[in-house]
């Protein structure tokens, strides 16, 4: 049965893609040439493409009153990038069953993708019984004894208990209210189900839209958002991805049962290439969509060309950004391998538990004070703007607190005066503010600061690395080390000139490629050249979400008494 390609694409789940249609009708029908994002094709009746991927390219808004569409309110498209934090809107319309918010809400690993709904009335399982209205966090989808099931979480007197939901399971589920705010990009990947449209209220404007705003001067109500896909397909006789979107007036049918889905090309991701078994490699694969970027090695990484992918494995990175006040700051992975040299720069501790956290049996930190903190108990000290210190550790000290002796942790440091030193502590809750003063005029490499020092770490570069074309990290006036990272990358050349190999990272470079079935000897990858990756905002942040989750956190610091 034929139906509309918008149509098509929000009944479809990403579950069952690929998938092969037929182009039935449309204005397009004649075989007129469509071009989008600089990808020709011609969509003639009769056309076979296979759908292999899809997803939100732009919003259409309109300006919401009482969850209707304003009678005065025209529409607009807004780019996914557009600025802005918004709240969700909790859907009124109720979800029959739990397969069909499996089908349309999006739910996965990370925190985006644990909606929340409640039910209207109690769900008996079978050692367990959900109440009306109580709050269920749907956490994953999987297979229970061959039955299709949503893992679930409900939280009662503060400890979680866990379930699952079969497909099967009907009743009126309606989705939550939700406190957290989102950027546009966010709500287009994980907060707008299948078929429906999503309500926002603007939270908080982040910056000016560079060009004027399609919204309404000082904003600040519900939009109505409506997406519009992006369908990602392969043609019968193309070597390259076509991009098509969802709202182009044709009418397609899904031959998918009845068509041999191996005659076209199997496009790949660098994610399903890294899944690969390692005794697969070295292969050789031919580029159909290529990253965008002007550096080595992605301004070679052009459609059409023939990589060899020598191994995968992962890599040390260390993750640094600009030492800037503004918050235009930009972010990097350096390799461990990188050749500049680098000197130290002051470090700023905004507490005294800072103080205790960089402190190393390696040499003495030595701090200059630049805020003032007047001490409530006389035991301890109070600082001055332009106090010196050297801090000496961490231990334990009576004070006199309304009338009665208490234990308190505090930072044994030696004040520093004309002629003389003196013995004072601070109370680990002090919030007071210190910068480092550095006697350390050594030139380090990159491996000795990850091995000699505790990160966070500030340095300069003051040796550029010869080895790059252009040294970006030569012209930041300062970098932060955060932290060490191990990632995951692809060893690659290129198939016709091997004269250098490159790391290229699996999970930020958009790349599609197809194998070829071509014999490539198992012989060393030739020199390989590694680079200063710059990452996005959003990559910066997801890096540190994700690399956090591994790690336990410090301890609190302790609080002033009350």
């Amino acid at each position: 049965m034929a139906s509309t390609l918008e149509k098509f694409i929000h009944s479809l789940d990403l579950r069952a893609l690929p998938r092969v249609v037929q182009i039935q009708s449309g204005i397009y029908c004649q075989g007129s040439v469509y071009e989008m994002f600089g990808n020709e094709c011609c969509l003639s009746t009769g056309e076979v493409i296979k759908v292999i991927g899809f997803k939100i390219n732009k919003l259409i808004a309109s300006i919401c009153e009482n969850n209707e569409v304003s009678q005065f309110s025209a529409k607009v498209e807004l780019p996914l990038n557009f600025p802005g934090l918004y709240k969700v809107v909790a859907d009124k319309t109720p979800y029959v069953n739990i397969e069909e918010i499996a089908r349309k809400v999006s739910i996965g690993p990370t925190r985006f993708g644990h909606p929340c709904f409640y039910s209207a009335e109690d769900i008996k399982l079978a050692n367990f019984t959900i109440k009306h209205g109580e709050k269920i966090t749907f956490n994953s989808v999987e297979e229970l004894n061959g039955t299709m099931a949503v893992g679930c979480a409900v939280v009662r007197n503060n400890q979680s208990h866990s379930f699952a939901l079969p497909f099967s399971q009907e009743g009126e589920f309606y989705e939550c209210e939700d406190d957290q705010i989102y950027t546009l990009k966010e709500i287009a990947e994980w907060k707008i189900p299948k078929c429906r449209n999503r309500i926002v209220k603007l939270s908080n404007t982040l910056h000016m839209w560079e060009s004027s705003s399609p919204l309404p001067e000082n904003f600040d109500g519900c939009l109505i958002l409506t997406p519009v896909y992006e369908v990602q397909a392969v043609m019968k006789f193309r070597k390259d991805i076509v991009h098509i979107l969802s709202d182009l007036d044709v009418e397609v049918k899904d031959i998918t049962d009845c068509y041999d889905i191996g005659s076209f090309l199997q496009p790949l991701s660098l994610e399903d290439i890294f899944e690969r078994a390692s005794k697969e490699f070295p292969m050789v694969a031919e580029i159909m969509e290529g990253p965008s970027g002007s550096q080595k090695p992605y301004n070679l990484l052009s459609t059409g060309k023939e990589i060899v992918i020598h191994k995968k494995y992962q890599a040390a990175r260390v993750l640094a950004s600009e030492m800037r006040r503004d918050s235009s700051k930009r972010h990097f992975l350096i390799p461990t391998s990188y050749k500049g040299k680098f000197k130290r720069r002051p470090r700023e501790f905004p507490t005294a538990y800072d103080l205790e956290i960089a402190r190393t049996e390696k040499e003495q930190l030595h701090v200059v004070a630049t805020k003032a903190f007047a001490s409530p108990h006389k035991e301890l000290f109070s600082v001055s703007v332009g106090d010196q210190f050297l801090v000496q550790q961490c231990q334990t000290s009576e004070v006199l607190y309304e009338g009665r002796k208490k234990l308190i942790d505090v930072l044994a440091c030696e004040q520093i005066l004309s002629d003389t030193y003196k013995k004072v502590l601070l109370p680990m809750y002090m919030e007071g503010g210190f910068v480092e003063v550095i006697h350390d005029k050594k030139q380090y490499h990159l491996s000795e600061i990850c091995k000699e020092f505790h990160l966070p770490f500030n340095v300069k570069v003051s040796v550029r690395d010869l080895s790059i074309e252009e040294d970006v990290l030569a012209a930041a006036p300062g970098l932060q080390f955060e932290e060490e990272i191990t990632d995951s990358y692809l060893l690659i050349s290129s198939a016709s000139s091997p004269v250098e190999s490159w790391e290229i990272p699996v999970c930020r470079l958009s790349m599609l490629v197809h194998l070829l079935s071509k014999d490539v000897q198992a012989v060393v990858p030739p020199a390989t050249r590694t680079m200063v990756e710059e990452v996005s905002e959003e990559e910066y942040y997801m890096l540190r979400r994700y690399e956090n989750l591994t790690l336990h956190p410090p301890p609190r610091p302790p609080k002033k008494p009350t």
